[in-house]
């Protein structure tokens, strides 16, 4: 134990038999001095050392065995800390001690005198640091944030250069104009009223005159109101952006990166200085009007809003956002929502355009599908108008080996742009749009993707004779391009007798349906896809109508089992067009562009359009873009994948290739020539001889007549022994046909045969045709 006396210290240290308990120091008290006469100048009867806490004046003993009264000491110590003494100076009484008058000794503090004290001290400061980062990273997101204020900062810096001068501008020039106007329409009366009209023409003459003075007067006053409007916008930009600019130059002159960094950081400052304070409610008039379409964020109020102005929900409605909303990639905003209770989704999603004019937006660019359950949406409302960028490549091109039809096919990605496919295994077709809504190109990606697989068996028809399946042509089976209503009939019988007989195998074999691997096994098994092109053509002739529908419908319903895909092609698929008992078995459905919604609801069917989904929301700007019906509950609008000509001639040839490895590429027309030479007949060999001579070996020099000498020379020149008289006897001709007619350079008349005779003798003769 310490003791501290007003002497100096001295040190009793504990038994060295027994541990240490305490180091306590005693300070002996502070007795005031009593007052002359003995008293000092206290209330009456009060004593001085009464008003002292009880403290001893001699430190106690310290034995071995009085721990006791050192605990009882540094107790007393610790727990009697005296307070506030009066001072008695010179006999009078002064008040309270004053801790900080010490004389000239400074106030230090008691925790600077130790490691500890320090420690703790920048602990505590540490931690308050560290609050204060949080603090002020939270503060960020919000409208106190110094970046929000130093957006506030710039557009009130910027409103204040703009200034209210522009209004007087516009005023002034819209007086210009109109005087401009009137000026101009009196010059005219003027100039073209007669001078017999004496007072008549000088009136307007003045009245000319004062008009075109006003103009003049107005055009002033606007120039003056732009020069006045400049100068003081000038003035202000410099005031505003002046000392920003100088600081940042200053800075990078004189201190370089260091320096620049100072001079964006104090801008930054400055800025955030003049935007400290948010924006009342009452004071951003722009909250009344700015939506979506205006760049502004989606939040949950804007959401209940939009919805209540949709007629969605109800005044005191909210919604449940499942998920919040969020940005994807593309800059298009997206979000789950849960209506109200006892608010369907279907309600909100025939209110697709009352919520796109909520949003500000077009009504394309909003989507809202079913999520899950009946009351859950997800809603998307892409940035601009979506299909209006440049279509990418399709995916077909990146093919190395043939594709698989059995599988899914890749048709085009949606607005998310999320690439779709579909199935078209035991499944038929129907795309309708109107005229340029993109049909042709659209079906390109089913059409390439069966001539892709060499295991398809292609049979067209191109209703339109316009060309555009005859790329496909060499690749078909049976192909019909001359929008022939009874030579569609004909393929038709023939490809219902192609059914049957793939039932009567299915039926030896012992199995329900075509399958990928029975079909590999059998190759009269592979799967037939029936394209059929502008399907209006064939279903409305007079002749022929009635009977092609009824086909139709017997392919389409039968043809799925045994392996016949069919897909058609019109433009607005109507009961006239086509039998509501043959449309409603098309189980695909692509609606394109539509110019009403009861020609979209001809597509996807009755009651599409009131549910939201129909195609005359498609604006003109959205080549090849449609809603597709093949899979789900509801419609999904996609663009389909686009390939130019060149690319479509690229992807045949690969399909050419592919089928010609795989031995299905079909074998082309057999020519005349050629089907007289493997009957082995003299004559047919000497009229396929007489063929070849016509055509010189090259199709585009094929003569229409040739003289009989040039025949027999040709003849002559393959080795047939032929004279003029058993020609003559071989291809009878008319007297007409006889009559000579000038040949070469000269135009000598020489007798001569037509190709038509000739093509005409091998059909009587041996009944082939071209």
């Amino acid at each position: 134990m310490t003791e501290n006396h007003a002497e100096p210290h001295t040190t009793t240290p504990a038994p060295s038999a027994e541990p240490t308990i305490a180091t306590v120091t005693f300070l002996r008290p502070t007795i005031p001095a009593p007052a002359a006469d003995g008293w000092s100048d206290l209330p009456d009867g009060t004593d001085p050392a009464l008003s002292i806490p009880p403290m001893p004046t001699t430190a106690p003993a310290i034995g071995p065995d009085d721990r006791t009264v050192v605990l009882e000491t540094a107790r007393t110590i610790l727990d009697k800390t005296p307070a506030a003494e009066p001072v008695v100076r010179s006999g009078k009484f002064v008040g309270t001690v004053d801790l900080d008058d010490f004389d000239d000794a400074p106030l230090i503090l008691a925790w600077m005198y130790s490691a500890e004290g320090w420690a703790a001290w920048c602990g505590v400061f540490y931690r308050a640091r560290r609050r204060d980062f949080r603090r002020w990273v939270r503060r960020q997101p919000t409208q106190r944030g110094h970046v929000r204020q130093f957006g506030r900062g710039v557009r009130r810096s910027h409103e204040w250069v703009v200034g209210f001068e522009g209004v007087r501008v516009q005023s002034a020039s819209h007086t210009a104009h109109v005087l401009t106007r009137e000026a101009r329409l009196a010059a005219r009366h003027a100039r073209f009223t007669p001078r017999i009209l004496g007072s008549k023409k000088e009136l307007a003459m003045k009245a000319a005159e004062r008009a075109t003075k006003a103009a003049e007067e107005a055009v002033l006053l606007h120039k003056k109101a732009k020069k006045d409007r400049n100068r003081a916008r000038n003035l202000r930009a410099g005031v505003v952006y002046g000392p920003p600019l100088t600081a940042i130059g200053t800075g990078y002159v004189t201190g370089g990166g260091l320096g620049l960094a100072a001079g964006l950081l104090s801008t930054f400052a400055g800025g955030a200085f003049v935007g400290r304070t948010p924006y009342d409610e009452e004071a951003d008039w722009s909250s009344d009007w700015r939506s979506l379409g205006d760049g502004d964020r989606m939040t949950a109020p804007m959401l209940d809003a939009s919805f209540r102005a949709a007629k969605v929900i109800g005044s005191e409605e909210t919604l449940g956002v499942v998920q919040m909303p969020m940005l994807d990639t593309r800059g298009a905003w997206t979000t789950i929502l849960d209506l109200p209770p006892g608010v369907p989704a279907k309600k909100a999603i025939r209110a697709t355009d009352e919520l796109a004019a909520a949003f500000g937006v077009e009504e394309a660019q909003v989507s809202v599908a079913k999520r899950g359950r009946a009351g859950r949406i997800e809603l998307y409302v892409s940035r601009d108008l979506p299909f209006t960028d440049k279509a990418k490549p399709g995916p077909l091109l990146a093919l190395e080996s043939a594709a698989d039809f059995w599988g899914r096919i890749s048709i085009g990605p949606d607005v998310r742009g999320i690439h779709q496919s579909i199935s078209v295994v035991e499944r038929s077709g129907l795309i309708g749009g109107e005229p340029g809504a993109g049909k042709s190109a659209s079906g390109n990606t089913i059409l390439l993707a069966a001539a892709l697989d060499p295991r398809v068996i292609l049979w067209l028809a191109d209703g339109k004779g316009g060309g555009d399946l005859e790329p496909f042509e060499h690749l078909c089976e049976r192909y019909e391009g001359d929008a022939d209503p009874e030579a569609f009939s004909a393929m038709l019988d023939e490809l219902l007798a192609v059914m049957k007989a793939r039932y009567a195998l299915l039926k030896k074999l012992g199995k329900r349906k075509v399958t990928e691997d029975l079909a590999n096994k059998h190759p009269e098994l592979r799967q037939l896809l029936l394209w059929v092109d502008e399907l209006m053509l064939y279903t409305t002739d007079e002749e022929y109508g009635k009977k092609i529908t009824r086909k139709l419908r017997n392919l389409v319903s039968r043809g799925r089992a045994a392996g016949i895909i069919t897909f058609c092609a019109t433009q607005k698929p109507g009961s006239d067009v086509v039998d509501t008992s043959l449309r409603d078995l098309l189980s695909i459905r692509w609606a394109l562009r539509c110019t009403t919604p009861e020609a979209s609801d001809t597509i996807l069917g009755k009651g599409a359009a009131a549910s939201g989904y129909s195609a005359k929301t498609i604006q003109s700007e959205m080549r090849g873009a449609g809603l597709l019906w093949a899979e789900g509950t509801n419609p999904t609008m996609l663009r389909a994948d686009y390939y130019t000509d060149e690319q479509v001639d690229t992807l045949l040839e690969r399909a050419t290739a592919w089928r010609r490895a795989a031995g299905t590429l079909p074998s082309g027309p057999v020519a005349l020539a050629e089907q007289l030479l493997k009957l082995g007949d003299e004559d047919a060999v000497i009229l396929a001889h007489l063929l070849d001579a016509f055509h010189y070996d090259v199709p585009e020099m094929t003569a229409d007549w040739l003289p009989g000498q040039v025949l027999l020379d040709h003849l002559k020149g393959q080795g047939l022994t032929v004279t003029a008289e058993k020609l003559g006897a071989l291809v009878v001709r008319t007297d007409e046909e006889k009559a000579k007619r000038p040949w070469g350079e000269k135009g000598s008349r020489l007798a001569g045969y037509p190709l038509g005779r000739v093509e005409a003798t091998i059909t009587a003769r041996f009944g082939l045709t071209a």
